[in-house]
Protein backbone atom coordinates (compact mmCIF):
# COMPACT_ATOMS: atom_id res chain seq x y z
CA UNK A 1 0.00 0.00 0.00
CA UNK A 2 1.29 3.47 -0.79
CA UNK A 3 2.42 5.81 2.07
CA UNK A 4 0.55 9.05 1.36
CA UNK A 5 -0.77 8.30 -1.75
CA UNK A 6 -2.10 12.22 -2.40
CA UNK A 7 -0.75 15.34 -1.72
CA UNK A 8 -2.81 17.03 0.74
CA UNK A 9 -2.50 20.07 2.51
CA UNK A 10 -0.48 20.25 6.16
CA UNK A 11 -3.30 20.06 8.33
CA UNK A 12 -4.63 16.60 6.51
CA UNK A 13 -1.61 15.14 6.46
CA UNK A 14 -2.03 13.07 9.56
CA UNK A 15 -5.21 11.12 8.15
CA UNK A 16 -5.90 9.14 4.96
CA UNK A 17 -6.66 11.14 1.83
CA UNK A 18 -10.67 11.28 1.33
CA UNK A 19 -12.43 10.85 -1.45
CA UNK A 20 -16.28 11.17 -1.72
CA UNK A 21 -17.94 9.74 -4.51
CA UNK A 22 -22.05 11.51 -5.16
CA UNK A 23 -23.56 9.35 -7.85
CA UNK A 24 -27.29 9.07 -9.76
CA UNK A 25 -28.14 6.74 -11.48
CA UNK A 26 -27.20 3.65 -9.12
CA UNK A 27 -27.38 0.79 -11.82
CA UNK A 28 -25.95 -0.02 -15.64
CA UNK A 29 -22.38 1.26 -16.41
CA UNK A 30 -22.25 3.67 -13.78
CA UNK A 31 -22.75 1.81 -11.10
CA UNK A 32 -20.05 -0.65 -12.30
CA UNK A 33 -17.54 2.28 -12.55
CA UNK A 34 -17.81 4.18 -9.42
CA UNK A 35 -18.15 0.09 -7.75
CA UNK A 36 -14.49 -0.53 -9.92
CA UNK A 37 -13.46 3.42 -8.84
CA UNK A 38 -13.81 2.65 -5.12
CA UNK A 39 -12.87 -0.91 -4.97
CA UNK A 40 -9.33 0.20 -6.65
CA UNK A 41 -9.10 3.54 -4.44
CA UNK A 42 -9.85 1.93 -1.34
CA UNK A 43 -6.93 -0.67 -2.39
CA UNK A 44 -4.15 2.46 -3.09
CA UNK A 45 -4.79 3.42 0.79
CA UNK A 46 -7.59 5.85 0.12
CA UNK A 47 -10.86 6.78 2.73
CA UNK A 48 -14.21 6.27 0.62
CA UNK A 49 -17.27 7.21 0.90
CA UNK A 50 -20.37 7.19 -1.96
CA UNK A 51 -23.53 9.09 -1.35
CA UNK A 52 -26.11 7.71 -3.82
CA UNK A 53 -29.76 6.74 -3.61
CA UNK A 54 -30.11 3.94 -1.13
CA UNK A 55 -32.04 1.55 -4.44
CA UNK A 56 -30.51 -0.10 -7.45
CA UNK A 57 -27.23 -2.16 -7.42
CA UNK A 58 -24.75 0.44 -6.34
CA UNK A 59 -25.05 1.19 -2.64
CA UNK A 60 -24.73 -3.30 -1.77
CA UNK A 61 -21.80 -3.25 -4.47
CA UNK A 62 -20.13 -0.44 -3.59
CA UNK A 63 -19.90 -1.07 0.13
CA UNK A 64 -18.46 -4.43 -0.62
CA UNK A 65 -16.01 -2.68 -2.27
CA UNK A 66 -14.94 -0.95 1.02
CA UNK A 67 -16.90 2.52 0.67
CA UNK A 68 -18.57 4.04 3.49
CA UNK A 69 -22.40 4.29 2.14
CA UNK A 70 -24.08 7.58 2.72
CA UNK A 71 -27.91 7.89 1.96
CA UNK A 72 -28.43 10.43 -0.61
CA UNK A 73 -32.57 10.21 -1.68
CA UNK A 74 -32.21 11.78 -5.52
CA UNK A 75 -34.40 11.75 -8.11
CA UNK A 76 -32.50 11.03 -11.79
CA UNK A 77 -33.88 14.58 -13.24
CA UNK A 78 -34.80 18.11 -11.92
CA UNK A 79 -37.22 18.62 -10.12
CA UNK A 80 -38.71 20.17 -7.06
CA UNK A 81 -36.84 17.82 -4.90
CA UNK A 82 -33.64 19.85 -6.27
CA UNK A 83 -33.10 22.24 -2.95
CA UNK A 84 -33.30 19.23 -0.37
CA UNK A 85 -30.90 16.88 -2.71
CA UNK A 86 -28.35 19.87 -2.78
CA UNK A 87 -28.88 20.66 0.63
CA UNK A 88 -27.91 16.81 1.88
CA UNK A 89 -24.94 17.45 -0.78
CA UNK A 90 -23.28 19.82 1.27
CA UNK A 91 -24.43 18.45 4.84
CA UNK A 92 -22.26 15.40 3.39
CA UNK A 93 -19.46 16.94 2.57
CA UNK A 94 -19.58 19.36 6.00
CA UNK A 95 -19.40 15.64 8.26
CA UNK A 96 -16.91 13.96 5.87
CA UNK A 97 -14.40 16.53 5.02
CA UNK A 98 -13.51 14.98 1.51
CA UNK A 99 -10.35 16.23 -0.27
CA UNK A 100 -12.00 15.71 -2.84
CA UNK A 101 -15.06 15.31 -4.43
CA UNK A 102 -15.94 13.22 -7.74
CA UNK A 103 -19.71 13.35 -9.07
CA UNK A 104 -21.08 11.23 -11.41
CA UNK A 105 -23.59 11.68 -14.50
CA UNK A 106 -26.06 14.51 -14.80
CA UNK A 107 -27.54 14.57 -11.60
CA UNK A 108 -25.19 14.45 -9.49
CA UNK A 109 -23.41 16.99 -11.30
CA UNK A 110 -26.38 19.48 -10.64
CA UNK A 111 -26.90 18.87 -7.34
CA UNK A 112 -22.72 18.59 -6.02
CA UNK A 113 -21.77 21.70 -8.10
CA UNK A 114 -24.37 23.97 -6.97
CA UNK A 115 -23.87 22.55 -3.45
CA UNK A 116 -19.68 23.42 -3.86
CA UNK A 117 -19.20 25.99 -6.40
CA UNK A 118 -15.95 25.20 -6.75
CA UNK A 119 -15.03 25.26 -2.95
CA UNK A 120 -13.34 21.90 -2.54
CA UNK A 121 -11.27 20.16 -5.76
CA UNK A 122 -14.15 18.94 -7.66
CA UNK A 123 -14.62 16.12 -10.79
CA UNK A 124 -17.97 15.93 -12.98
CA UNK A 125 -17.66 12.97 -14.91
CA UNK A 126 -20.72 13.18 -17.34
CA UNK A 127 -20.72 9.51 -18.61
CA UNK A 128 -22.58 11.07 -21.42
CA UNK A 129 -23.54 14.83 -21.98
CA UNK A 130 -27.01 15.51 -20.51
CA UNK A 131 -28.17 17.89 -23.38
CA UNK A 132 -27.94 14.41 -26.16
CA UNK A 133 -30.51 12.91 -24.09
CA UNK A 134 -33.11 15.85 -24.59
CA UNK A 135 -34.83 17.75 -27.36
CA UNK A 136 -36.03 21.08 -28.04
CA UNK A 137 -36.20 23.52 -24.89
CA UNK A 138 -35.17 20.77 -21.87
CA UNK A 139 -31.70 20.52 -24.48
CA UNK A 140 -30.84 23.97 -24.30
CA UNK A 141 -31.61 24.35 -20.63
CA UNK A 142 -29.34 21.60 -20.28
CA UNK A 143 -26.97 22.94 -22.28
CA UNK A 144 -26.62 26.38 -20.70
CA UNK A 145 -26.10 24.67 -17.13
CA UNK A 146 -23.07 22.45 -18.57
CA UNK A 147 -21.79 25.97 -19.90
CA UNK A 148 -21.95 27.79 -16.61
CA UNK A 149 -21.24 24.78 -14.55
CA UNK A 150 -18.25 24.05 -15.73
CA UNK A 151 -16.28 26.78 -13.61
CA UNK A 152 -17.32 24.86 -10.66
CA UNK A 153 -15.57 21.57 -11.45
CA UNK A 154 -11.45 21.58 -11.45
CA UNK A 155 -12.11 18.57 -13.98
CA UNK A 156 -14.31 17.62 -16.28
CA UNK A 157 -13.54 13.51 -16.93
CA UNK A 158 -14.57 12.15 -20.09
CA UNK A 159 -14.52 8.59 -20.34
CA UNK A 160 -13.57 8.60 -24.44
CA UNK A 161 -12.04 11.37 -27.09
CA UNK A 162 -15.27 11.84 -28.61
CA UNK A 163 -17.00 12.73 -25.70
CA UNK A 164 -14.52 15.29 -24.63
CA UNK A 165 -14.91 16.58 -28.76
CA UNK A 166 -18.91 16.69 -28.10
CA UNK A 167 -18.52 18.98 -25.27
CA UNK A 168 -16.15 21.07 -26.79
CA UNK A 169 -18.56 21.41 -30.04
CA UNK A 170 -21.01 22.48 -27.69
CA UNK A 171 -19.39 25.47 -26.41
CA UNK A 172 -18.87 23.40 -22.30
CA UNK A 173 -15.50 25.80 -21.87
CA UNK A 174 -13.67 22.55 -19.39
CA UNK A 175 -10.30 21.80 -18.00
CA UNK A 176 -10.91 18.63 -19.36
CA UNK A 177 -8.85 14.79 -18.72
CA UNK A 178 -9.86 11.99 -20.69
CA UNK A 179 -9.63 8.65 -18.70
CA UNK A 180 -11.73 5.66 -20.64
CA UNK A 181 -13.81 3.00 -19.37
CA UNK A 182 -11.69 -0.17 -18.34
CA UNK A 183 -13.02 -3.66 -17.43
CA UNK A 184 -12.70 -5.86 -14.56
CA UNK A 185 -10.76 -8.47 -16.35
CA UNK A 186 -11.34 -11.26 -13.44
CA UNK A 187 -14.74 -10.62 -13.64
CA UNK A 188 -15.09 -11.44 -17.97
CA UNK A 189 -11.79 -13.83 -18.57
CA UNK A 190 -10.74 -15.21 -21.66
CA UNK A 191 -13.10 -18.56 -21.50
CA UNK A 192 -11.19 -20.29 -24.16
CA UNK A 193 -12.43 -21.90 -27.39
CA UNK A 194 -15.18 -23.84 -25.83
CA UNK A 195 -16.73 -20.85 -24.05
CA UNK A 196 -19.85 -20.14 -26.35
CA UNK A 197 -21.27 -23.86 -25.78
CA UNK A 198 -20.39 -24.31 -22.62
CA UNK A 199 -22.25 -20.97 -21.70
CA UNK A 200 -25.61 -22.41 -23.60
CA UNK A 201 -25.65 -25.12 -21.45
CA UNK A 202 -25.14 -23.25 -18.33
CA UNK A 203 -27.61 -21.35 -19.01
CA UNK A 204 -29.98 -24.16 -19.54
CA UNK A 205 -31.03 -22.48 -23.22
CA UNK A 206 -34.62 -23.49 -24.50
CA UNK A 207 -35.06 -26.46 -26.95
CA UNK A 208 -35.52 -22.82 -29.65
CA UNK A 209 -32.35 -21.71 -28.86
CA UNK A 210 -30.01 -24.55 -29.81
CA UNK A 211 -26.14 -24.56 -29.40
CA UNK A 212 -25.80 -24.20 -33.53
CA UNK A 213 -28.00 -21.77 -34.15
CA UNK A 214 -27.25 -17.81 -34.47
CA UNK A 215 -27.39 -16.11 -30.69
CA UNK A 216 -27.68 -12.13 -30.84
CA UNK A 217 -27.38 -11.02 -27.47
CA UNK A 218 -28.20 -7.12 -25.90
CA UNK A 219 -27.04 -6.09 -22.83
CA UNK A 220 -28.76 -2.81 -21.28
CA UNK A 221 -31.31 -0.79 -19.40
CA UNK A 222 -34.43 -1.09 -21.47
CA UNK A 223 -35.12 2.27 -22.37
CA UNK A 224 -34.77 4.54 -25.10
CA UNK A 225 -30.79 5.64 -24.69
CA UNK A 226 -29.87 2.25 -25.58
CA UNK A 227 -32.25 1.85 -28.34
CA UNK A 228 -33.47 -1.44 -28.10
CA UNK A 229 -36.86 -0.31 -30.12
CA UNK A 230 -34.64 0.07 -33.02
CA UNK A 231 -33.09 -3.39 -32.77
CA UNK A 232 -36.90 -4.75 -32.49
CA UNK A 233 -37.56 -2.82 -36.12
CA UNK A 234 -34.66 -4.15 -37.26
CA UNK A 235 -34.76 -7.83 -36.21
CA UNK A 236 -38.16 -8.69 -38.19
CA UNK A 237 -35.69 -8.08 -41.53
CA UNK A 238 -33.30 -10.30 -39.54
CA UNK A 239 -35.06 -13.39 -39.14
CA UNK A 240 -36.49 -12.93 -43.20
CA UNK A 241 -32.95 -14.21 -43.98
CA UNK A 242 -31.74 -16.17 -40.94
CA UNK A 243 -34.70 -17.61 -39.73
CA UNK A 244 -33.27 -19.74 -36.96
CA UNK A 245 -31.64 -16.67 -35.24
CA UNK A 246 -32.70 -15.77 -31.83
CA UNK A 247 -32.09 -12.68 -29.82
CA UNK A 248 -31.62 -12.02 -26.47
CA UNK A 249 -32.51 -9.07 -24.15
CA UNK A 250 -30.48 -8.88 -20.61
CA UNK A 251 -31.65 -5.91 -18.35
CA UNK A 252 -34.74 -4.07 -16.88
CA UNK A 253 -35.95 -0.63 -17.69
CA UNK A 254 -38.92 1.55 -18.36
CA UNK A 255 -39.23 0.27 -21.47
CA UNK A 256 -39.93 -3.16 -21.25
CA UNK A 257 -43.86 -3.96 -21.53
CA UNK A 258 -43.91 -1.44 -24.06
CA UNK A 259 -40.81 -3.61 -26.11
CA UNK A 260 -42.07 -6.89 -24.96
CA UNK A 261 -45.48 -6.23 -26.92
CA UNK A 262 -43.53 -5.13 -29.70
CA UNK A 263 -41.71 -8.15 -29.94
CA UNK A 264 -41.63 -11.74 -32.03
CA UNK A 265 -41.61 -14.54 -30.82
CA UNK A 266 -37.60 -15.25 -31.36
CA UNK A 267 -36.66 -12.57 -29.10
CA UNK A 268 -36.25 -13.49 -25.35
CA UNK A 269 -36.54 -11.38 -22.22
CA UNK A 270 -34.37 -12.76 -19.53
CA UNK A 271 -34.74 -9.30 -16.97
CA UNK A 272 -31.50 -8.65 -14.98
CA UNK A 273 -29.15 -11.10 -14.91
CA UNK A 274 -26.01 -11.29 -12.05
CA UNK A 275 -24.67 -14.16 -15.50
CA UNK A 276 -23.75 -11.18 -18.09
CA UNK A 277 -20.83 -12.68 -18.97
CA UNK A 278 -22.21 -16.36 -19.62
CA UNK A 279 -24.48 -14.56 -21.72
CA UNK A 280 -21.87 -12.53 -23.84
CA UNK A 281 -20.14 -16.27 -23.90
CA UNK A 282 -23.46 -17.43 -25.14
CA UNK A 283 -23.38 -15.10 -27.91
CA UNK A 284 -22.47 -15.04 -31.67
CA UNK A 285 -22.86 -11.59 -31.62
CA UNK A 286 -23.33 -8.41 -29.36
CA UNK A 287 -25.10 -5.79 -30.09
CA UNK A 288 -25.93 -2.18 -28.33
CA UNK A 289 -27.87 0.12 -30.53
CA UNK A 290 -27.64 3.15 -28.12
CA UNK A 291 -28.83 6.70 -29.12
CA UNK A 292 -26.20 8.56 -27.06
CA UNK A 293 -23.09 7.56 -25.03
CA UNK A 294 -20.25 8.47 -23.17
CA UNK A 295 -18.14 5.08 -23.69
CA UNK A 296 -20.27 2.30 -22.82
CA UNK A 297 -18.95 -0.67 -20.45
CA UNK A 298 -21.35 -3.42 -22.34
CA UNK A 299 -19.34 -3.72 -25.55
CA UNK A 300 -15.81 -3.83 -23.68
CA UNK A 301 -17.34 -6.60 -21.60
CA UNK A 302 -18.55 -8.75 -24.53
CA UNK A 303 -15.05 -8.10 -26.24
CA UNK A 304 -12.99 -8.95 -23.34
CA UNK A 305 -15.38 -12.52 -23.65
CA UNK A 306 -13.95 -13.06 -27.13
CA UNK A 307 -17.23 -11.47 -28.70
CA UNK A 308 -17.31 -9.31 -31.82
CA UNK A 309 -19.84 -6.48 -31.48
CA UNK A 310 -21.85 -4.35 -33.55
CA UNK A 311 -21.98 -0.65 -32.23
CA UNK A 312 -23.98 2.62 -33.23
CA UNK A 313 -21.84 5.65 -33.82
CA UNK A 314 -22.27 7.53 -30.48
CA UNK A 315 -19.68 8.90 -28.25
CA UNK A 316 -17.04 6.18 -27.26
CA UNK A 317 -18.11 3.12 -30.01
CA UNK A 318 -15.53 4.21 -32.37
CA UNK A 319 -12.71 5.22 -29.33
CA UNK A 320 -13.65 1.32 -27.81
CA UNK A 321 -13.05 -0.82 -31.27
CA UNK A 322 -10.25 -2.05 -33.27
CA UNK A 323 -9.07 0.48 -35.70
CA UNK A 324 -9.90 -2.17 -38.57
CA UNK A 325 -13.31 -2.91 -37.15
CA UNK A 326 -14.87 0.84 -37.08
CA UNK A 327 -15.85 0.69 -40.93
CA UNK A 328 -17.75 -2.79 -40.64
CA UNK A 329 -19.18 -2.78 -36.97
CA UNK A 330 -20.30 0.58 -36.59
CA UNK A 331 -24.11 1.75 -38.16
CA UNK A 332 -25.90 4.86 -37.86
CA UNK A 333 -28.07 5.36 -34.54
CA UNK A 334 -31.47 5.57 -34.90
CA UNK A 335 -31.41 3.36 -38.16
CA UNK A 336 -33.24 -0.02 -38.19
CA UNK A 337 -32.19 -0.62 -42.60
CA UNK A 338 -28.52 0.33 -41.58
CA UNK A 339 -28.75 -1.71 -38.49
CA UNK A 340 -30.80 -4.76 -39.83
CA UNK A 341 -27.98 -4.58 -43.06
CA UNK A 342 -24.84 -5.55 -40.98
CA UNK A 343 -26.52 -7.84 -38.47
CA UNK A 344 -27.43 -9.88 -41.62
CA UNK A 345 -24.07 -9.48 -42.95
CA UNK A 346 -22.31 -10.34 -39.59
CA UNK A 347 -24.34 -13.55 -39.25
CA UNK A 348 -23.77 -14.92 -42.28
CA UNK A 349 -20.28 -15.14 -42.05
CA UNK A 350 -20.05 -16.69 -38.56
CA UNK A 351 -16.00 -17.69 -39.33
CA UNK A 352 -15.31 -13.74 -39.94
CA UNK A 353 -17.66 -12.85 -36.81
CA UNK A 354 -15.54 -15.08 -34.73
CA UNK A 355 -11.85 -13.42 -36.35
CA UNK A 356 -13.22 -9.77 -34.79
CA UNK A 357 -14.18 -11.15 -31.96
CA UNK A 358 -10.50 -12.77 -31.11
CA UNK A 359 -9.28 -9.19 -32.38
CA UNK A 360 -11.80 -7.07 -30.27
CA UNK A 361 -10.52 -9.47 -27.45
CA UNK A 362 -6.67 -8.93 -27.76
CA UNK A 363 -7.66 -4.69 -28.42
CA UNK A 364 -9.72 -4.62 -25.11
CA UNK A 365 -7.46 -7.03 -22.64
CA UNK A 366 -4.52 -4.83 -23.12
CA UNK A 367 -5.73 -1.06 -23.97
CA UNK A 368 -8.87 -1.37 -21.70
CA UNK A 369 -7.80 -2.74 -18.52
CA UNK A 370 -9.86 -1.05 -15.19
CA UNK A 371 -6.51 -0.97 -13.33
CA UNK A 372 -5.23 1.63 -16.18
CA UNK A 373 -8.62 3.51 -15.45
CA UNK A 374 -8.18 3.63 -11.65
CA UNK A 375 -4.17 4.67 -11.80
CA UNK A 376 -5.44 7.48 -14.00
CA UNK A 377 -7.83 8.61 -12.03
CA UNK A 378 -5.98 8.49 -8.68
CA UNK A 379 -3.01 10.75 -10.92
CA UNK A 380 -5.76 13.23 -11.86
CA UNK A 381 -6.36 13.41 -7.80
CA UNK A 382 -3.06 14.27 -7.39
CA UNK A 383 -2.97 17.13 -9.95
CA UNK A 384 -5.58 18.28 -8.13
CA UNK A 385 -4.46 18.01 -4.82
CA UNK A 386 -0.99 19.84 -5.63
CA UNK A 387 -2.80 22.91 -6.82
CA UNK A 388 -3.66 25.77 -4.46
CA UNK A 389 -6.90 26.32 -4.11
CA UNK A 390 -8.78 29.59 -2.85
CA UNK A 391 -11.37 28.11 -0.56
CA UNK A 392 -10.76 25.40 2.21
CA UNK A 393 -12.41 22.62 3.82
CA UNK A 394 -13.54 24.59 6.85
CA UNK A 395 -14.65 27.31 4.80
CA UNK A 396 -17.10 25.47 3.78
CA UNK A 397 -17.72 23.92 6.80
CA UNK A 398 -19.25 27.56 8.30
Amino acid sequence: MPQNPLPRDGAAENRPPVVLHLAQPVEGGVATVVTDLVRAQRADGLTVHLGCPPSGDLPHHAHAAGADVHPWPAERGPGPELAGEVWRVRRLVRALRPDVVHLHSAKAGLAGRLALHGRLPTVFQPHAWSFEAVDGATAALSLRWERLAARWAHRLLCVSDDERRRGEAAGVPGRWAVVPNGVDLTRFPDGGPGARRAARAALALPAALPVHDPLVVCVGRLCRQKGQDVLLRAWRRVTGRHPHAALVLVGDGPDRAALQRAAPASVHFVGPSDRVRLWYEAADLVVLPSRWEGMALAPLEAMACGRPVLLTEVAGAADGLPAAQRGTHLVPPDDPDALATALVRLLADRESTDRAGRAAQEHVRTGFDVRLTAAAVLDLYRDLLSLPHPHSRERLAR
